[in-house]
């Protein structure tokens, strides 16, 4: 597992391409899936932060998907649909829970004005052990180009 900085030291175009997408708008946004108590599937909207080598993401505790995260580490996070192609870029991995303190004070820093009532969410870490970013040249195309990182191994072109 890598933290954000380790991912874009072994793809660093990889990387910058899935910051652009999830910051597309200005604030991170990504939809975030977890699993339910049940195993099934659950998808959230959410506000990822990447600052100072991490990737980060303030949730409510009391919330299903901070509920999810505090039973079941396990994460994907999908950007958002740009509006002009289907680009696309999706990380796969782990969460931790990050007790308040100088990290939680450094993330809210980097996400004003985006995060608003952070002191009543908790503050989650990524580690990353792969990545995917699809490309479309043109609306619509089928296949995409993917480029595809795992931990450790590199990327891959397909």
């Amino acid at each position: 597992m890598a933290n954000w900085a380790g991912f874009e030291a072994q793809a660093p175009a990889l990387a910058a391409a899935g910051r652009r997408l999830l910051e597309l708008f200005g604030p991170g946004l990504g939809f975030l899936a977890t699993i339910r108590p049940d195993g099934g599937p659950r998808l959230h909207p959410i506000c990822p932060i990447v600052h100072d080598g991490e990737l980060w993401a303030f949730i409510l505790r009391r919330s299903p998907k901070g509920r999810d995260l505090l039973r079941d580490h396990r994460v994907a996070l999908h950007s958002f649909p740009k509006p002009d192609t289907d680009d696309e870029f999706l990380a796969l991995g782990r969460v931790e829970h990050v007790d308040a303190g100088a990290a939680q004070r450094a993330a809210v820093a980097a996400a004003t004005p985006a995060i608003v009532g952070a002191d009543e969410e908790e503050l989650f870490r990524f580690e990353l052990d792969r990545a995917q970013l699809a490309i479309y040249e043109t609306r619509p195309q089928w296949p995409p180009t993917y480029q595809i990182w795992i931990d450790g191994r590199g990327v891959k072109t397909r």
